[in-house]
């Protein structure tokens, strides 16, 4: 009997013995176990704080020249509106040292459809009639402005001294006529003195991109492409006066 209960007592012993270690052994493992590192958060875009404004001043146009069956044409508005926000690595005056590469920056112009007015090659008026006829042709009862919104700007080259432009790559959305399509095309940068830069570009693009169909302007039927150029004069908003 007391062989027995000695035998019980025992493996009793070895059961506890044996759930100890096995407490003991996942405790060691929880203690040692790698702890996941929580994924990093997206990089944030560039506070309002680090790009400059720029707003538009007066001394830009936009110009549209085209082909007809009778002669080329051209329009050409003096207003374009609206603003381009710029990081630092924006050339804001003259020989200012930068570095090529990507650049934060985003903008809107505007140019209203009915500022638009045909003119000669010589920079004189030519016809109302044809005035009407562009305006009709970009709806402009339904869609009165020509929008372009920046979303993309690459600087490529340094200007080679204060007297040269810096040259980007840009990328943006435009609307004309409700439609609106991604573009991209180089872009020259020219610092001015004052706080001002004057921006310029050309690009060709065809009408029936924008679902505007050739048509009949006066007596010549129009053709299908259409070079538009620029010249987009901003600049830095002064600082208020201080009061005395």
């Amino acid at each position: 009997m007391g062989l027995l209960m000695k035998t019980k007592f025992n493996a009793r012993g070895i059961l506890i013995g044996s759930i100890a270690a096995l407490l003991l052994g996942c405790g060691d493992q929880s203690t040692k176990s790698v702890a996941v590192a929580a994924p990093a958060p997206p990089a944030a875009e560039p506070a309002s704080g680090s790009l400059t404004r720029l707003d538009a001043r007066s001394g830009s146009k936009m110009r549209l020249e085209g082909t007809s069956t009778v002669h080329d044409w051209q329009v050409e508005s003096p207003l374009i509106l609206g603003y381009l926000e710029v990081g630092p690595n924006f050339p804001l005056e003259p020989g200012k040292s930068v570095t090529p590469g990507n650049v934060p920056a985003k903008g809107e112009a505007t140019i209203t459809v009915k500022s638009l007015r045909s003119i000669e090659k010589d920079g004189k008026a030519y016809s109302d009639t044809m005035d009407q006829k562009i305006y009709d042709m970009m709806s402009y009862t339904n869609h009165p402005k020509i929008v372009y919104r920046l979303t993309g700007l690459v600087l490529k080259e340094v200007a080679k001294d204060k007297n040269e432009p810096y040259v980007f790559d840009s990328k943006g959305e435009l609307a004309i006529a409700g439609v609106t399509n991604t573009v991209s095309m180089p872009v020259k940068v020219m610092p001015l003195e004052g706080g001002k830069v004057k921006v310029t570009g050309t690009i060709t693009l065809k009408m029936t991109d924008y679902k505007i169909e050739p048509a009949n302007i006066v007596i010549a039927k129009t053709g299908n492409d259409v070079k538009v150029s620029f010249e987009w004069v901003l600049g830095q908003k002064k600082p208020a006066a201080a009061t005395k």
